[in-house]
């Protein structure tokens, strides 16, 4: 058991399967995992309750922020947990969410964005998961005593067996023998595949006789707009889109570059989780991208909203030869290693959680 085990309660109303729905995931299961009682609140039959069967819960649907009965329940759960924090995630939960000051649990809105504050005020505390982020609340107000920077962790990529790498080309239709770009995320504006998908076009079919395939991992309301652009584009043979994907992981495993090139990014998972894997990465300057990637290093930036830049920067990994790609790939390691490590994350969050009961 651990020393001094911090007891928590963790709160998301989301049954999407996000950036921040797959952080949640992790801290809860990691924290479980050390000896720290945790209860995740989320609502039932979700990707999340899907992913969390062995930590204790409370399946609560949160159908909008004016749910007086979740809200209810909420108090519940943190009063029979005899919870020390309660930490929550994104907008609804966080706006459910309401504790007395001063009293035994400590209220803890985590943000990933830069959110209306209006709706973050009522917490007691408040952890941004990037330093613009941190800016951000403490430029409009908020006591810096409370406020704090921790960043995101992502779990070690599995391994990656050659075999499960071909079956997984072959069941995507990709030649054994394609170049493979990957791209991860919500079919959304923000994300903007609309760009990804101009620059492909613009790239050559084949590179050095290997023929070139893009693999969009996600969904969103975008999707057959971006389906019938990739078929005017007439690059539809080329484009494969697997939808949502409980576990991504084996479309990081197929990819030679990992590509990201959102119009926002606050903070950038899937650049995480892309070196996990270890594969060189395409970003374009979004804020997150520009706070993780140091250009020429770990990572190739290019301006938001440019496609022939976008093209002209995976057509240069493409000709770079395999050590370049391998230091670039092995750089992104290392930054993950150094900054978002599991071990040093959670050792932060433990250690405000601590602070923050003490001064409770």
């Amino acid at each position: 058991m651990v020393d001094r085990p911090i007891r928590s309660v963790h709160i998301i109303g989301s049954r999407a399967s996000g950036g921040a729905e797959r952080f949640y995931i992790r801290i809860v299961r990691s924290l479980h995992a050390l000896g720290h009682p945790v209860l995740a609140v989320c609502p039932p039959g979700s990707a999340i309750a899907q992913k969390l069967v062995d930590v204790p819960m409370r399946p609560l649907s949160m159908r909008s922020i004016w749910d007086l009965y979740a809200r209810w329940n909420i108090v519940c759960a943190t009063r029979s947990f005899g919870t020390q924090i309660v930490q929550t995630y994104l907008g609804r939960a966080t706006r459910l969410t309401h504790l007395k000051a001063g009293g035994r649990s400590v209220h803890v809105a985590r943000l990933g964005g830069y959110y209306n504050l209006d709706h973050y005020r009522h917490a007691h505390a408040w952890v941004a998961n990037t330093g613009g982020i941190y800016r951000y609340l403490i430029t409009n107000g908020f006591p810096a005593k409370r406020v704090f920077h921790i960043g995101n962790f992502v779990e070690p990529a599995p391994p990656r067996p050659a075999t499960t790498r071909t079956q997984i080309r072959e069941a995507a239709g990709i030649p054994p023998d394609a170049y493979v770009l990957v791209s991860v995320g919500r079919l959304h504006p923000n994300k903007a595949f609309d760009n990804l998908l101009t620059a492909f076009a613009a790239l050559p079919r084949h590179v050095d006789d290997r023929p070139l395939h893009l693999v969009i991992v996600g969904d969103g309301p975008l999707r057959g707009e971006i389906q019938d652009q990739a078929r005017s584009l007439r690059i539809a043979a080329d484009v494969h889109f697997v939808g949502w994907q409980s576990d991504p992981n084996p479309y990081y495993q197929i990819a030679d570059i990992f590509i990201c090139p959102s119009r926002i990014e606050p903070l950038g998972n899937v650049i995480l989780e892309a070196w996990s894997h270890g594969l060189p990465v395409i970003a374009t300057r979004s804020a997150g991208a520009e706070e993780l990637i140091h250009d020429g290093v770990d990572g190739r930036l290019v301006p938001i909203d440019d496609p022939t830049t976008l093209a002209a920067a995976i057509r240069r990994f493409l000709e770079t030869d395999t050590k370049t790609l391998e230091a670039f790939a092995e750089a992104g390691r290392m930054t993950l290693a150094e900054n978002h490590g599991a071990e040093s994350v959670l050792e932060r969050y433990i250690e405000m959680y601590r602070l923050l009961s003490k001064d409770n």
